[in-house]
């Protein structure tokens, strides 16, 4: 179990848009926003492109957190299963935010949190399609994919506790861990968009619209 959790690192690590962007002939770190990730390759090649990239970003947090998941039985006996399994998904997230192979640079880890919060199930997974919804609605109304993610990734760690506290899970007892992991989660990814804040609050943030395909 515990070896899972370099190799989440490893696995998160690997940077996607980066590899795609150049089997395309184009460095993404050199045009648009420079950032490696999906909404960058969506602006620099198109929503298919954004939607190949995004998925295999999902992907690198949700494999990781689902085999420590399955090792668990997806139902951890106490506070240190629950560390345990959230450990992995934290590190592949770690992994795409600072890569082994980018000199720990890397994107903003929205859609590697995405796939960890859907691999924690059933505790996070409800939690994170919700917050999915809230993304695309935002998404669909200002158009800044930044405002989507902060505002979607805000409403996680709320939906969590609120569909808890329905359930009965022990938020507050045997999954603290996973409380915390939410709201750092949800802390980390707005910090990461400081830049995208500045410039929101500036005027200068740019609308998303994908190149043509």
């Amino acid at each position: 179990m515990l070896a899972l959790i370099p190799a989440a690192y490893v696995i998160g690590s690997i940077p996607v848009g980066l590899i795609v962007g150049r089997a395309k002939g184009i460095d993404p770190r050199l045009g648009g926003s420079g950032n490696i990730g999906a909404t960058n390759l969506g602006r620099l090649l198109g929503g298919r492109i954004f939607a190949l990239v995004f998925s295999l970003d999902l992907l690198k947090g949700a494999l990781p957190t689902l085999a420590a998941g399955a090792l668990l039985r997806f139902e951890p006996a106490n506070r240190a299963g629950y560390l345990l399994w959230i450990l992995v998904g934290f590190a592949a997230v770690m992994g795409h935010l600072f890569s082994l192979f980018l000199r720990f640079k890397g994107g903003k880890g929205v859609a590697t949190s995405t796939g960890v919060l859907v691999g924690i199930y059933p505790y996070f997974t409800i939690a994170a399609i919700i917050a999915v919804i809230v993304w695309l609605v935002v998404f669909g109304i200002t158009r800044y994919v930044s405002v989507g993610s902060i505002v979607g990734s805000l409403s996680f760690p709320l939906a969590y506790v609120a569909i808890g506290t329905v359930c009965g899970w022990p938020i507050l007892d045997a999954q603290l861990p996973l409380l915390i992991f939410a709201v750092l989660m949800a802390m980390l990814i707005v910090f990461k968009h400081r830049g995208n804040i500045a410039r929101l609050r500036a005027g200068t943030e740019n609308r998303f619209a994908g190149k043509s395909v």
